[in-house]
């Protein structure tokens, strides 16, 4: 509002004879006539009560309210001489009104109009004073529907009665006489308009003047009726063009001519102007119900009512009225502004036309300076001076109203997208006036963008916020381009200015930039050339001042610079290069900016770009700017050089760099000249930055520190051209540099940023001149010395790295390079040619001279190397090629001159290179795989012989032939043998720390020893002496860790197991031979054909124990890692020695096994979250763990292999005559065969293998899962091409792993993946997503929908009836999973298959669902299940062609049905499995359907399996007689046990009712679920609180389908509720309880009734309203003591609340004279003293709610019955001191209160003030309190503040809130407390 209460004058109430208030409120409507009791009086009172009686008896039709009406008129003509009171007066009234009905003809009007005016003239002026609260409210509505014969009846009625009441009488009633009139004036050319206006002007009048001696003027009366008038407009849309014409005619105009405003706007604020008594009267006592009224004009969806206020706001309330900018506040002025500016979207020329108007001022000039001698050629100068008026006209008194109405708007939390979008377009309309838009937008441009942007996270859908955006996108494209770009500018700038505290505004600013540079269409070419170079620039000027800020620097913001360059970086991804090019003009003479000179060039810039967006009239024209624009690439190159320089000289953020490098590209590449000075200036930096790389150890960098190098220099290349700034001779300097940076990280040890690092160091090579940079820098990397080696001796670290170069490059490219121009041609060559360039040729020499030492970790490691290698051939074509140029040199002869003794100087440089390259060769082949000759056969050569002459190429093979050959002699054996294990016998302590010339001693003596063992016949003693020392040695070299050593005893020991095998000494020996040279990635077939023939033939000698050790510890060491390969061939070596005890070690070789490989693969995992370049990670973990997993698979094999020998051997053969099936012969699973049984050792071994595959399965899984979990979210996104690559190498090794597995043992490997798809419950590992189960079983070759489907079935069989299964089909349980579980996977299984399988699954399904019919009983728990996996079926076959053959789908149909019986015959329903939520708590969405995951539902519950079923019979079961036979299933399994259990309600679910509601939507099942539906919604327990918690959801929908189906129940439940009676139980046994069993069952029905009105859509039970009507009439005739009694009254009025939620009022009308009677007798009983027993507290309470729904909705009709109860006028905030209340809410808590005597402390009821209007009432408030407590707790709070609340409620003209009065109704219905 806008003034305080106690700051106005209150005028006092008209003066009046006798007394100064009518009669108090509770005699109003109980004075049932006059007082005396003589006998004509007492006649004249039967005669009445006579006449009246016949309403209730004999009204059947409309034609019997004549004769009703003529008898009553009768009656009263017959009243006794000087009587003029009318006995009954409340009854009559209330008939009166009713027989005023619309649907009745307009004679029964008429007749109704002649008693009224009978009764008028017969109880005289004061008695109608006394009983206006009884006659009004029946005659109010009438002249809304009135014909043309009775509005004038009706309107003399007014005009001779009740205008000429005194003014105490009708200030109460105002509001509702108003309303009754209005309708009046709604037709100006109508016969009632005039004499409907002279009334409504008699009564203003007569409220004005007193009536005292002198008739004085009373100015309150005419403010009273003004306000009224004001509050009618308001909450009445249907009597606003009736107010509006009334309005137009006399509302004063409350604003004087501009000029004279002009003239008096000097004064002071003492010397206020005086205001005429006409504002006075319209602005008093509260101005803001005046701006209300004309807001609510102008929102009216009524196009001619919006123009028509509008009308009044240009003549009567301009913009410039004083009455807006004094009395009334801003925020009411805002409202007017924002509900007027509305009308634009309407697009409506005549409404804008208006709108402008009122907003500009007239046109016409003031007539101080109107000159009518202005000559014509003046005009135009005229015209601009009257739109430079008009725009300071509004300027001055509209411009801040609008603004911030227009803001409200922005900052409203809208509910829907159309509210949301409406600002956009109310502010892109407003720009088709200038003077208006260019004030208006430049203000709420930046708040209109960020309202949208804040949108963007706020929205519920996309769809929303693209509604929006779309709005916000035409509204910024209309807006002129240099004021976008200027209030970004201004945002941006202003805000780098501020202090660090305040770079959270900065942030925002760059955020909302970032957000209109994205999503709007910035293609305008003024933008595009002008506007967003010059903010690039801005930006680059401004953050290079910001981040150089003493208080930026102790505080920076990593999120402010990153925002900054990201935007600076998009804005100029936009900018063409035209947009730095002066039109064809050639640049300037500028000079180089740097140091103090680039500082001034920048405040020169910002002046200059100041200067161009000063716009004049708000009309921002940037057309020619003055910025040259070579200044500003000139400025944007040199600010971004600056920064480039700082983060080089500083710990720089990479991010950071890497998007100041991506600026200075993208600056490069539009700017129109060569930037040479560039290169200078970043050249210089790059050095100095550069040089820290060139000592790793110095300090700790990160590989992205280098890689931002790599892309400056690759950014400059690609900018400028290469003879520009290649040869530059710091780039020999800086390129090494960066190599030496880059060497760490290509260590694999570290596998996440190897391919990075691989390439930067080819761009280097590529940004090189000189070829020979790169090889000659690597090749001093590979040999800088160390603290372990020498001086120029190759490093095993720098060796790994090399491989790991090798391996992901381009092995052609880094072999042979592009010709140099810069090489010198070789002296004596016959032409002048240059040879090829190798890259990577002198580093790959550098590694293959580790051959030449065995003896060393380098020779281990490049021997592994050219095994694992796919690219031997290429390093072979490669020698060739040297061998071929060395070759050439030889042919030249030799000579006496000197020429040719330099010749021969050459030549034998020459021999001794091609010697080098021999010996390296043949290293090669001797360490390379065997399989590389298949290979280099396939392979074509660069070398070829035909090149060379024959002799040479005989001397070339016959060089290699003589290398490979091998020999070797003993000596005295025992001796050297002794020696050998001398050197092994040692301390092992001290030979662990030792010098490494001790462990190359000790692999010669191993070495001596394997020659001497496999070259010479020994005795076995001999071989079992060698074997425990040999072990030993083993054993502790492990925990050295010498890995050469290592190798070397594995080798050994190989050789002298191998000689434990008396007939396979040759084929050990070969395998000894091959120790180095295998190809280690292979595996062992688990079919069995890895074996060797000749082992199965073999007896073989147990193995030392010591072996065992070896074997365990070996594979758990890390130390062991780099040789994993060798140990794991070694495994593969001593696996055959251990077949007898293989299963006794299996569980502890798996177990080693899997621990290594989880180990390993969590460090993995974890080097990937960690950015320390120096985390302490296992050597090679990759490798290591694809060599662990081929260890896995071997042992696996070989363990299955061995099973499947052995039950070959034990186990007998089936009898030829058993039947074979797909279960096999049902008969012979229920009478099994005598068969001889597996021995209990074999099941024990098979147990074992089970065990270890599950292990493996469950490890495999979650290697292959890696990256497809949540780990995914954390990645660092620079690794990818790393991460990808090593996940691929382990996905596809572990698939190749489970593939085999499966093959072995599908059916234990598929229970092994249901265990973990079911659920983390006791897993070790961490918890795999169970799609990734489902995805892994889809891409597994041997997993197809044909074998998995199968398995399903025997894993299934084998828990629920394995008998029927033959023994090879059964499973061994060793997994942890029930019937239930694996149904559930079968189901979620059959769900993830494409609809085209089902052609191969077909024939399995149906052979398995008819056997499961045979013998349903095992299967009782997963029946359910089943049916699902059935229905399942039908669905996914009824999208394919194969669906198409109706035979198939009717046998699926049957077997559904046969199902469906079947799972209720072996597991009938039960009630006991889903506890109800409380009372209140929100239910969860039941989105999930039958195509979709289930998990949530329990296994067997089959009411929600049901549930996801019933909507897809259709599909399931084809036809309808299947689809009835299976609703009659459902019905009389469950839905009818479930309806008749004990516990009903209670034991009603959500999938109960779900599958309930999917039947009421089948036709074939309406005949089923109807009835059912019937018998519970009458079962006197259906109302309850757990009832209550699935109303909304569940039951109303339910309820909606059934009431649709079948209209008449409503007539039912009505019937079935006597008429109240008092006779033959008043007296007597049993009266009492009879009268309570006959309460509660109307207390059912009316609740009954009350449920399906809420269920039903709005309106639908409109021809059962009269039924309704007369039911509710005739039950509000019960008392106390009558049998239904009255404690159903509050039944009744929740009948009531629910007709006024579910129909609109109109339908209504004939309810409101029994509403408002009911309302006032059940109200009346709160007064002290008055007798309770009809209206107990419970019933007062219900209509209390009743009464605060109809004052908070305030219907049409109600309002003219509103004031009866509350105050309805200003006199609820503003009431005179000396006036008492009428309205029945104020009367009675004055009397309350009176008799309380302050006894009690005064409550209020906490009510919110935004938002929706709220009832005061609601179950929160009513929660917890007691009975007795209810009067002073909650109902007189309610009526202290219901009529102030009605007021204000009127005032804050926000919506009502339905939804909430909607639950409220909803849970009084349900509320059992309240039943008798």
């Amino acid at each position: 509002m806008s003034l305080e209460a106690s700051r106005l004058h209150r005028a006092g109430s008209p003066a009046l004879s006798g007394r100064s208030s009518p009669v108090d409120a509770k005699k109003r409507l109980d004075d049932d006539g006059p007082i005396k009791t003589d006998k004509a009086t007492r006649r004249y009172a039967v005669g009445i009560d006579r006449a009246l009686s016949l309403f209730d008896n004999a009204l059947q039709d409309w034609a019997d309210y004549l004769p009703f009406l003529g008898r009553l008129l009768k009656a009263l003509q017959v009243h006794p001489p000087g009587i003029s009171d009318v006995p009954h007066t409340s009854l009559v009234a209330q008939r009166l009104s009713q027989c005023l009905n619309p649907a009745l003809p307009s004679g029964v009007h008429q007749k109704a109009l002649e008693v009224y005016t009978y009764i008028f003239s017969l109880i005289g002026k004061d008695g109608l004073g006394r009983d206006l609260p009884h006659y009004l409210p029946g005659l109010s509505p009438v002249l809304a529907f009135a014909s043309l014969s009775t509005k004038p009846s009706l309107l003399a009625l007014f005009d001779t009665f009740i205008v000429a009441l005194d003014p105490a009488a009708v200030r109460p009633a105002l509001k509702a006489i108003l309303l009754a009139l209005l309708p009046g004036l709604e037709e100006e050319s109508s016969e009632e308009f005039e004499r409907t206006h002279d009334i409504l002007q008699r009564l203003r009048k007569n409220l004005t003047y007193r009536q005292g001696i002198n008739g004085l003027q009373d100015s309150s009366g005419d403010q009273f009726f003004w306000q009224c008038l004001f509050l009618a407009t308001i909450t009445s849309p249907s009597r606003r063009q009736g107010a509006l014409a009334y309005l137009q005619r006399h509302l004063p105009r409350l604003g004087k001519p501009e000029n004279t405003r002009n003239q008096t706007s000097g004064r002071s604020g003492g010397q206020e102007q005086s205001v005429s008594h006409g504002i006075e009267a319209v602005t008093s006592p509260e101005p803001g119900l005046l701006i209300r009224c004309f807001a609510a004009g102008l929102s009216d969806p009524q196009v001619l009512i919006q123009r028509g206020f509008l009308d009044m706001l240009v003549t009567h309330l301009p913009l410039h009225s004083e009455i807006l900018h004094s009395k009334v506040i801003p925020g009411d002025l805002v409202k007017l502004a924002k509900a007027a500016v509305s009308v634009v979207l309407r697009r409506e020329m005549s409404l804008n036309r208006r709108l402008w108007s009122w907003f500009l001022g007239s046109k016409e000039p003031s007539p101080d300076n109107k000159d009518s001698s202005v000559p014509s050629q003046d005009i135009d100068v005229h015209g601009d001076k009257v739109q430079e008026r008009q725009l300071k006209y509004f300027q001055q008194y509209g411009l801040n109203s609008l603004v911030q109405g227009i803001m409200t708007m922005f900052e409203t939390d809208a509910v829907t997208t159309t509210e949301k979008a409406r600002p956009f377009r109310v502010a892109l309309a407003l720009m088709d006036r200038w003077e208006i838009g260019s004030l208006v937008v430049p203000i709420i441009f930046l708040p209109a963008l960020k309202s949208v942007w804040r949108y963007q996270k706020a929205a519920p859908t996309h769809e929303d916020y693209n509604e929006v955006l779309r709005s916000a996108s035409s509204f910024f494209d209309g807006v002129e381009s240099g004021l976008i770009w200027d209030e970004i500018s201004n945002k941006l700038l202003h805000a780098t200015d501020m202090r660090v505290s305040d770079l959270q505004a900065f942030h925002e600013s760059l955020e909302l930039a970032l957000f209109v540079v994205t999503n709007f269409d910035l293609q305008e070419e003024e933008m595009l050339v002008s506007h967003i170079p010059l903010l690039a620039l801005s930006l680059l000027v401004k953050f290079g001042t910001l981040i150089q800020s003493p208080d930026y620097l102790r505080a920076p913001s990593h999120e402010v610079t990153e925002r900054t360059l990201q935007l600076t970086t998009q804005l100029l991804d936009v900018t063409p290069e035209r947009a730095f090019d002066n039109r064809g003009s050639k640049p300037s003479n500028l000079p180089n900016y740097s140091g103090d000179a680039l500082e001034a060039g920048n405040q020169a810039f910002l002046a200059s770009m100041r200067e161009q967006y000063q716009g004049r009239h708000g009309k921002y024209r940037s057309k020619a700017t003055g910025i040259d624009r070579f200044l500003v690439a000139k400025l944007s190159l040199s600010n971004i050089l600056h920064l480039l320089n700082r983060e080089l000289q500083s710990d720089r953020a990479s991010r950071v760099f890497e998007g100041e490098i991506a600026i200075l590209e993208k600056l490069l590449r539009r700017t129109p000249a060569k930037q040479l000075w560039v290169v200078t200036e970043l050249l210089a930096g790059i050095t100095k930055a550069s040089k820290p790389l060139a000592s790793p150890s110095d300090g700790f960098f990160e590989l992205r520190d280098v890689v931002t190098l790599v892309t400056l220099l690759e950014t400059i290349h690609t900018g400028l051209p290469n003879a520009s700034w290649l040869p530059d001779h710091r780039l020999r300097i800086i390129l090494p540099n960066l190599v030496t940076g880059l060497w760490p990280f290509l260590s694999p040890s570290k596998p996440k940023s190897n391919i990075e690092a691989v390439r930067c160091i080819w761009k280097i090579q590529s940004l090189s001149v000189d070829t020979k940079l790169l090889e000659s820098c690597i090749s001093a990397l590979m040999v800088e010395s160390s603290l372990d080696h020498g001086e120029g001796l190759l490093d095993i670290e720098n060796a790994r790295r090399f491989a790991v170069l090798w391996s992901h490059s381009n092995t052609n490219y880094g072999l042979h390079a592009r010709q140099s121009s810069h090489s010198t041609p070789k002296i004596g060559s016959p032409q002048t040619t240059t040879p090829d360039q190798h890259i990577l040729a002198r580093p790959l020499l550098l590694l293959l001279d580790t051959l030449e030492d065995p003896k060393t970790d380098l020779f281990t490691f490049t021997t592994a190397w050219l095994r694992s290698s796919a690219n031997v051939h290429v390093i072979l074509d490669f020698l060739q090629k040297k061998l071929q140029e060395t070759q050439g040199l030889r042919v030249s002869g030799m000579g006496s001159s000197p020429e040719q003794a330099v010749q021969v100087e050459d030549h034998l440089i020459n021999v001794d290179e091609c010697q080098y390259y021999i010996r390296t060769t043949l290293n090669i082949i001797t360490h390379s795989p065997n399989d590389i000759w298949p290979s280099l056969l396939a392979h074509p050569s660069d070398f070829s012989q035909a090149d060379l002459p024959e002799t040479k190429a005989r001397r070339f093979q016959v060089v290699s032939d003589d290398h490979d050959q091998r020999n070797g002699t003993l000596t005295t054996q025992r001796r050297l043998i002794k020696i050998c294990l001398g050197y092994l016998r040692k301390d092992l302590d001290e030979r662990t720390n030792g010098p490494p010339s001790i462990s190359r001693l000790q692999q010669t003596a191993v070495s001596v020893l394997e020659e001497v063992v496999l070259r010479s016949t020994f005795l076995v003693d001999t071989e079992t002496e060698l074997e425990y020392p040999v072990l030993s040695a083993l054993l502790w070299s492990i925990q050295k860790p010498d890995h050469s050593l290592q190798v070397s005893l594995m080798g050994l020991v190989s050789v002298l197991l191998g000689r434990r095998l008396n007939d396979s000494k040759h084929g050990v020996e070969k395998d000894h031979r091959r120790i180095m040279s295998a190809d280690h990635g292979g595996r062992r077939s688990m079919s069995g054909d890895g074996l060797e023939k000749q082992e199965s033939n073999v007896l073989l000698a147990t193995p030392p124990p010591i072996l065992l050790d070896c074997l365990l510890t070996g594979l758990a060491s890390t130390g062991g890692q780099p040789v994993m390969n060798h140990w794991i061939h070694f495994l593969g070596l001593c696996l055959p020695f251990y077949v007898p005890t293989l299963f006794q070690i299996l569980i502890p070789l798996v177990d080693c096994l899997t621990k290594a490989l989880h180990s390993l693969f969590g460090d993995l995992q974890s080097s990937f979250q960690q950015r320390d370049i120096r985390s302490t990670a296992s050597m090679e973990p990759v490798n290591t763990i694809i060599e662990l997993l081929n260890g896995v698979e071997q042992v696996l094999a070989r363990a299955h292999d061995q099973l499947a020998a052995n039950r070959t051997t034990q186990s007998n053969s089936k009898p030829p005559d058993q039947a074979q099936g797909f279960f096999g012969n049902m008969v012979s699973g229920v009478f099994p065969l005598d068969v001889h049984k597996s021995r209990s050792a074999g099941a024990n071994n098979r147990l074992t293998v089970l065990l270890c595959f599950k292990d493996a399965v469950k490890l495999c899984l979650q290697i292959w899962s890696w990256g497809n979990g949540p780990e995914t979210s954390w990645r660092d996104p620079t690794l990818s091409g790393s991460f990808s690559h090593i996940s691929l190498r382990l996905k596809n090794r572990s698939r190749r792993i489970l593939e085999h597995m499966f093959a072995a043992e599908s059916l234990e490997c598929l229970e092994t993946l249901m265990y973990l798809w079911r659920g983390p419950q006791t897993l070790q590992i961490p918890e795999i997503p169970s799609p990734v189960v489902l995805n892994l079983l889809h891409v597994l070759d041997g997993s197809r929908p044909r074998n998995t489907i199968p398995a399903i079935f025997n894993a299934l069989y084998s828990r629920t009836n394995p008998g029927a299964l033959d023994p090879e089909r059964k499973s061994t349980l060793t997994s942890e999973l029930s019937d239930v579980d694996i149904a559930r996977f079968l189901v979620e299984y059959t769900r993830s298959l494409e609809d085209d399988t089902m052609d191969e699954i077909w024939s399995d399904c149906m052979t398995f669902l008819k056997d499961v019919l045979t013998n349903p009983l095992p299967h009782r728990q997963t029946l359910p299940r089943l049916l699902d996996f059935t229905a399942l079926l039908g669905i996914k076959v009824d999208n394919t062609n194969f669906g198409e053959n109706r035979k198939r789908r009717r046998e699926l149909a049957d077997l559904f049905l046969r199902q469906l019986t079947a799972t209720f015959t072996a597991k009938p329903i039960s009630f006991s499995s889903e506890p109800s939520p409380a009372k209140g708590q929100k239910l969860p969405t039941q989105s999930h359907r039958l195509l979709s995951t289930q998990s949530e539902a329990a296994s067997d519950d089959v009411v929600a399996i049901l549930a996801t079923i019933i909507p897809y019979a259709s599909k399931v079961l084809v036809d309808s007689d299947r689809i009835t036979t299976a609703s009659n299933i459902v019905s009389a399994q469950v839905v009818v046990p479930t309806f008749r259990w004990k516990t009903f309600p209670r034991n009603v679910t959500f999938n109960f009712l779900d599958l309930l509601l999917s039947m009421a939507r089948i036709t074939e099942a309406s005949k089923v679920w109807r009835k059912d539906v019937a018998e519970a919604f009458n079962d006197s327990r259906f109302f309850c609180d757990h009832s209550y918690n699935l109303a909304s959801s569940r039951w109303l929908p339910i309820l909606r389908e059934w009431i649709n189906s079948d209209k008449d129940r409503m007539d039912e439940f009505l019937s079935r509720m006597p008429s109240p009676t008092s006779a033959g139980i008043m007296f007597g046994v049993g009266a009492s309880s009879a009268r309570l069993e006959a309460d509660r069952k109307i207390q059912l029905n009316l609740r009954r009734v009350a449920t399906l009105l809420l269920a039903a859509p709005s309106d639908s039970f409109v021809v059962h309203l009269g039924a309704i009507q007369a039911k509710v009439m005739d039950l509000l005739t019960a008392t106390a003591a009558s049998s239904p009694s009255s404690a159903t009254r509050a039944e009744i009025y929740i009948v009531l609340r629910a007709l006024m939620l579910k129909n609109l009022p109109i339908h209504l009308a004939s309810l409101w004279p029994a509403i408002t009677t009911e309302l006032h007798e059940a109200l009346s009983t709160l007064y002290p003293g008055r007798n309770r027993d009809k209206y107990n507290m419970h019933c007062v309470v219900h209509a209390c709610k009743l009464l605060d729904i109809l004052v908070a909705a305030a219907p049409d009709d109600f309002q003219m019955r509103q004031w009866l109860f509350v105050t309805d006028s200003i006199d609820a905030v503003y009431r005179p001191q000396d006036l008492e209340p009428r309205a029945l809410v104020d009367d009675l808590i004055d009397d309350l209160d009176d008799a309380s005597a302050g006894t009690l402390q005064s409550a209020t009821i906490n009510t919110p003030n935004a938002g929706s209007r709220k009832p005061l009432l609601n179950n929160k408030v009513l929660q917890d309190i007691p009975k007795e407590k209810l009067l002073d707790h909650v109902i007189r709070p309610f009526l202290r503040q219901l009529s102030i609340n009605t007021f204000e409620g009127t005032y804050s003209m926000a919506a009502f809130d339905w939804p909430l009065v909607y639950e409220d109704l909803l849970f009084d219905i349900f509320d059992d407390r309240s039943l008798v």
